[in-house]
């Protein structure tokens, strides 16, 4: 089966499975792919003016995204976020996009619970067969819902667990290739964990560890054999606030973020290696799969992601941030510049983020222009 768009779908699908910017490379490129990889997008607007920095910041109602554990010590009672991120909007697409829906509730002054739900559009795509004759349109979707439980293990300590149903509905049915398929579907799970070094005046120092996405892999045939994993991640953050004065904060971090998946194995050009190499890699165990993402042997520092970012908050209402985000070439080459801003009004808040275009031609960056929006509902009182 061969699938074709309106907007060169097969560039397009190549791009959203590797996240990755097309560059020219001389030195081989091995990237780690996933299936849902939706689940690897910056769902909130806050998040996403800094690089894509959020494990160790302070708690908003996009927490469950990035590091559960830090719902407990956040200021409101209830809160809920709504986000919405049009998506490479520089490739000419129009109807790729990823809306996504947090909130939590305080039970009490120690434990919490919440949700989040992520939905991402691929748009409409036209099916074809090896000729060129047109199958049928479809308008695969992807989607996944949690719900999560955290509380306080002492006064600065506190950790999250939640379980994620993912829903990947790509082609379903028999399309005219004699392969029958259906949507893929998987449980995981994320546990995570937050230091929270603040004093009263709202300065100190934050950390926190996040495992997420652990979980089954995803079939989209009845072919036991034919699977893909999920993007199951290790995430470090720090975070620091300073605080100036009574009116003026600035706040700075870094994440550093680990695909617990191996990378396939390199092509030999022998036909029964290649085979038998592919085979034992797709039939190994999840939690296997954990362990030989750190012995795969490759080199273990180009598997790191990194998010470096800052925020300046003036009296609490107004807020400025810039970051940075770095991917080595040979595991995607996302690099990125980002900006973003927000204000607070009591109930509510707005955060907008804007992703600065880089590159020309064909090493342009295919996120640039991303801008995303984002609205935080507090509710209940302090």
């Amino acid at each position: 089966m061969r699938i074709i768009t309106k907007k060169i779908y097969a560039v397009t699908a190549a791009v959203i499975l590797v996240s990755a910017s097309v560059s020219a490379q001389t030195e081989p490129i091995n990237i780690v792919s996933t299936a849902v990889p939706f689940l690897r997008i910056s769902p909130d607007a806050r998040a996403g003016g800094m690089g894509d920095l959020a494990i160790a910041t302070s708690p908003d109602a996009n927490s469950p995204f990035w590091n559960l554990a830090k719902v407990p010590f956040a200021k409101k009672n209830t809160a809920i976020a709504v986000n919405y991120t049009p998506w490479l909007k520089d490739l000419g697409l129009n109807d790729v996009y990823l809306a996504s829906l947090a909130a939590y509730h305080k039970l009490n002054d120690q434990e919490a619970i919440s949700t989040s739900l992520r939905f991402f559009s691929l748009g409409n795509i036209q099916l074809t067969d090896y000729s060129g004759n047109v199958l049928n349109n479809i308008k695969p979707s992807e989607f996944s819902i949690d719900a999560g439980y955290s509380r306080l293990l002492n006064e600065k300590l506190s950790l999250g667990v939640a379980l994620r149903y993912i829903n990947s509905r790509l082609v379903i049915g028999d399309v005219g290739t004699g392969v029958v398929y259906k949507a893929g579907t998987s449980v995981a799970g994320d546990i995570s964990l937050f230091y929270h070094g603040e004093d009263k005046s709202g300065g100190g120092l934050n950390w926190g560890i996040t495992l997420s996405n652990l979980g089954g892999k995803i079939g989209y045939t009845n072919d036991a054999r034919n699977k893909d994993f999920i993007p199951a991640n290790l995430g470090l953050g720090i975070a620091y606030t300073k605080v100036i004065d009574d009116n003026n904060k600035v706040t700075g971090g870094i994440d550093i973020n680990k695909l617990l998946v191996p990378i396939a194995p390199t092509a030999t050009g022998v036909y029964a290696t290649d085979s038998a190499n592919l085979a034992s890699y797709r039939s190994s165990g999840v939690v296997t799969s954990f362990m030989k993402s750190f012995s795969d042997g490759t080199n273990q520092v180009n598997d790191l992601q990194a998010s470096l970012g800052a925020e300046y908050s003036y009296n609490d209402q107004f807020f400025f941030r810039a970051g940075y985000f770095y991917e080595n070439k040979n595991r995607g080459n996302r690099q990125f510049f980002s900006v973003g801003a927000g204000f607070n009004i009591d109930v509510f808040n707005v955060n907008f983020s804007y992703l600065v275009p880089s590159g020309s031609g064909v090493t342009r960056n295919p996120l640039s222009n991303t801008l995303r929006l984002g609205i935080v509902f507090n509710l209940g009182g302090e």
